[in-house]
This record gives C-alpha cells, structure tokens and sequence, in this order.
C-alpha cells in the first residue's frame, strides 16, 4: 500500500462527501469508490473517524500550500486569511461545497463529554492552530492576530452558509483598518 493510495482513499471520500452527502459515506462505500478493499482501506485509516480526520489533516495541508504560494507571490498571511472565496472559481465552489460537507458530517459524530476531544475535532484544532500559526509568525500582536483570524472565520462562514457578503466596499474599507500598521 503507498501514499498513493492513501490519496484514493480521501479522494473517494471527498466525491461521496460532495456527491452523495454523510449518509452515503461508509468503509465500504469508500473502499469501493477508492478501488480498494475495506482491509486496504482499514490499513491505512482504523476508522470512518480516522479517515474523516486524514480529509480534515489534507484540507490542512493544502490551505498551508496555497498560504505558501500567496506568500511567494508578495501576499502576507493577513491578506490571504481575510480573503473572501470567490464565487466565479470553481477551486473556490468546490472547496466551499467541501467544508460545507464537513461541517455537516461534523455535527453528525457525537462530542464526547469531558475534556477530551474526537479525532475529526482535535484534526479540526490543528487545521485552526496551524492557521493561527501563520498569521503569530508574521505579527506582534497576537490581539490583533485574533481579530484577523475572527473576521476572516466569519467572512467564510457566511459564505459557507450561502449568506451574500457584506458589501465589497466596505469590506475593502475592513481589510484595510485591519492591515494598517
């Protein structure tokens, strides 16, 4: 078994998530759909939580490369989290659609009560760390940091939610007071 299909596996977890929405996702759905049997599949994820998590853990590993190539191209991390998706990308639609699946699926896995936390959760708080991470390393206020980090949260929440953006303008207006230094 490779990383290779490790991908398959997320990969084919994905198109169900966005296809055919939670109800559809199953070991044995995703071991099909990837071309894999459920064996390979429980080879490389022991869980439908662990394989949840592994697609959190990727959608991680891909923010932190577009934040690396907006970085490369002269944008710093503040711009690129205040960002709103656009609406004409298909990248942006379909990441949307995405998150959108996860959340979905997310508030179908019972939390667990006290303080410990789930895979898919705690994969959740790594992905959110390690955004923070990037905008900590780049200022010296980490007040300031949070508040970037909360409007740009809720700038993508609304679009999750399909609630229209405040106006462009103002948000223009926004991202400015927030990037003075």
């Amino acid at each position: 078994m490779t990383a290779n299909t490790r991908d398959r596996i997320l990969d084919a977890l994905e198109t169900l998530l966005l296809n055919k929405g939670m109800s559809q996702v199953t070991l044995e759905n995703v071991a099909a759909a990837a071309g894999v049997s459920k064996g390979g599949l429980l080879y490389h994820f022991k869980s439908k939580d662990a394989m949840l998590a592994g697609l959190v853990r990727r959608l991680g590993e891909r923010a932190t490369q577009q934040l690396s190539d907006a970085r490369a191209k002269g944008t710093s991390a503040m711009e690129w989290y205040l960002q709103t998706p656009n609406p004409d990308s298909a990248a942006d639609a379909v990441e949307l659609e995405l998150y959108r699946s996860l959340l979905a699926t997310m508030r179908t896995i019972d939390a667990k009560s006290g303080p410990e936390i789930d895979e898919v959760q705690r994969a959740l708080v790594e992905l959110m760390e390690s955004w923070s991470d990037g905008l900590d390393a780049e200022l010296d206020d980490p007040v300031r940091g949070d508040i970037i980090r909360l409007v740009g949260d809720g700038v993508y929440l609304r679009a999750l939610l399909g609630i229209p953006p405040i106006d462009p303008e103002r948000y223009r207006h926004v991202v400015a007071r927030l990037l003075e230094r």
